[in-house]
């Protein structure tokens, strides 16, 4: 008797998605779905409509159309907030921290949602509250290990270098314990090594942390090096989805990029 092992559902599915500005149909009928633990990723030319995808998932935009379904459960048209309360964490094209708080400061303001304790055990500084604050701490200052940044725990975000700062902020990300980590061009700004460390850095928040990754991104090396599955737009309309390898050699991605000759 031959065993099988069941595929699991889809942590995320997009289904007929659109998005309209007035008379502009920027999203028209996107449709995708992404497993647990894999790193999937959004590519087309400037305009394809691939951030506006990204804001329709993350609660910044409301769809005007289709479904977003997370874990079985549809998250359309929720705001940010309760979308961050489900999981879904998001970076963006410009880095977004804090920069007069240090790199500390950004992990711990970044774990608030986390909090249970009540008011009054801040106020009178109990023994539980003070436990919890140094458990944020604690938690802060792994992450900042882990991404290479312990060196820099009393520096102000804003005095890091960029490559740095963009690591800070996947950190902020990735102390709320996602489900799906979402980042808009994460390589932006980044010199080749830093781009190297950054693929590194993916593959192992999927296979340490087991997170599921969204991605944007320009940088073909990037996309091809660390992605399972890709997705390419063209404006506004998804026109092949694939592994990279057979991405790389459709010729609709070729004429989308390139043009005809």
């Amino acid at each position: 008797m031959t065993s099988t092992t069941a595929t699991p559902p889809p942590l995320l599915q997009v289904q007929d998605l659109c998005m309209r500005f007035g008379g502009l149909l920027a999203v028209d009928r996107v449709a995708f779905d992404v497993a647990p633990k894999e790193v999937f990723a959004i590519i087309g030319p400037n305009g394809a409509g691939k951030t506006t995808v990204f804001n329709c998932i993350s609660g910044f935009y409301q769809p005007s159309a289709g479904q977003i379904q997370l874990a079985g459960s549809s998250i359309a048209g929720h705001s940010s907030h309760q979308v961050a309360n489900q999981g879904v964490v998001r970076t963006f094209q410009n880095v977004r921290l804090f920069k007069a708080m240090t790199a500390l400061e950004n992990l711990l303001v970044a774990q608030h949602r986390q909090s249970n304790a009540p008011l009054l055990a801040g106020i009178f500084n109990t023994a539980s509250y003070r436990k919890s604050e140094a458990e944020k701490i604690e938690r802060a200052l792994k992450w900042l290990d882990v991404m290479g940044l312990r060196e820099f725990a009393n520096r102000e975000a804003g005095n890091l270098a960029y490559g740095h700062q963009r690591r800070l902020e996947i950190a902020r990300c990735m102390i709320t314990g996602p489900r799906l980590l979402m980042l808009d061009e994460p390589a932006a700004g980044l010199n080749p090594q830093e781009k190297k460390d950054l693929q590194q850095l993916i593959d192992q928040l999927r296979r340490d942390w087991g997170v599921t990754v969204l991605l944007i991104e320009h940088d073909m090396g990037l996309v091809m090096g660390v992605s399972e599955r890709i997705l390419v737009m063209e404006y506004g309309k998804p026109i092949a989805l694939g592994v990279p390898e057979a991405i790389r050699n459709d010729e609709r991605v070729i004429k989308a990029y390139l043009g005809e000759a």
